[in-house]
């Protein structure tokens, strides 16, 4: 019996992924062993400091990606959000596994909406991308950095003066959480992050003998979605130290793709949104849009 090992960061939502696709190759191939395979990330490890701060370049991929190109690992499941545009040479995504909802979810500590909230509540948070849409949308609010995993926040909700704390919808509902949401962010409130919701699945390039496994557990209209995501990004040169939102769904063939850009203070917000078949060309072409509209000026200054 064939021993194939999948590579995961040690998180309680990261292990749920990592043995999800575990159940599923043994499903496929009952006649093969897959062994998970716990790693801590750089990630993990900084948990008092903003992304945004530290930089996003592989913060949650590294390590995984090293056991890979060190053979210690056949093949390693990563959360897409967390995934740089860019991968290092010799890796490729062999799968995108079927998209949980995308969206962000509110968590309040009281069961107040999010639009219902007095002015200065506090929302815990660290990622730019929400701050700055949630700044556009209520400016009298106040915000909180948060990090750590779902456990930790949800923790640090209950003990702290924060009345809510918004996170992504598929970690909240993978942990089985769904109860302890009190509403999903509409796409006009909030665009998600860049693949937010799909599981992707790592490999060597070269690798066709796990290629062909994982081929089974690929979702065609996800992909299709998140790689139309993935481009818009790219060509904006953007990570966790910008905020940029972008959605994409599959309708008739249909790629529908909305992108947004905005400045940290949430004052300027742009969207733009394109209709297409091929993925990258969609990605570009709402990249391009959000350029014409001001997203190059605004990414600059918060790079400078």
């Amino acid at each position: 019996m064939k021993n194939i090992r999948i590579g995961t960061r040690d998180s309680q939502l990261a292990m749920w992924q990592a043995e999800w696709v575990q159940n599923q190759l043994t499903i496929n191939y009952p006649h093969m062993r897959f062994e998970v395979v716990s790693m801590k990330t750089k990630g993990d490890k900084i948990l008092d400091v903003p992304l945004s701060k530290i930089g996003d370049k592989g913060l949650f991929t590294k390590e995984l990606e090293h056991g890979l190109l060190s053979n210690e690992l056949d093949m390693a499941v990563h959360s897409l959000k967390d995934m740089p545009t860019m991968l290092p040479i010799g890796l490729t995504i062999s799968a995108f596994c079927e998209r949980e909802e995308p969206r962000d979810v509110y968590l309040s500590k009281n069961g107040i909406l999010l639009e219902e909230l007095p002015a200065g509540s506090i929302i815990g948070t660290s990622s730019l991308r929400r701050k700055s849409q949630l700044k556009h949308y209520r400016p009298d609010l106040e915000f909180m950095d948060l990090r750590g995993n779902l456990q930790t926040r949800w923790k640090k909700l209950l003990e702290s003066d924060m009345d809510g704390i918004v996170l992504a919808a598929a970690g909240v509902k993978r942990l089985g959480w769904d109860e302890r949401i009190t509403q999903i962010l509409s796409e006009e409130m909030m665009l998600s992050a860049v693949g937010q919701g799909s599981i992707a699945i790592e490999i060597v390039e070269n690798r066709s003998d796990i290629h062909e496994l994982l081929a089974r557990l690929n979702h065609d209209d996800t992909e299709q979605a998140v790689r139309a995501e993935r481009a818009l990004m790219r060509k904006l040169e953007g990570g966790c130290q910008v905020p940029i939102g972008a959605l994409a769904q599959v309708v008739e063939g249909q790629i529908i793709l909305r992108g947004m850009v905005a400045s940290l203070d949430g004052a300027r917000l742009i969207k733009a949104e394109v209709k297409g078949t091929d993925p990258e060309e969609v990605g570009f072409d709402v990249a391009c849009r959000l350029i014409d509209l001001g997203a190059r000026e605004i990414l600059a200054e918060i790079r400078t």
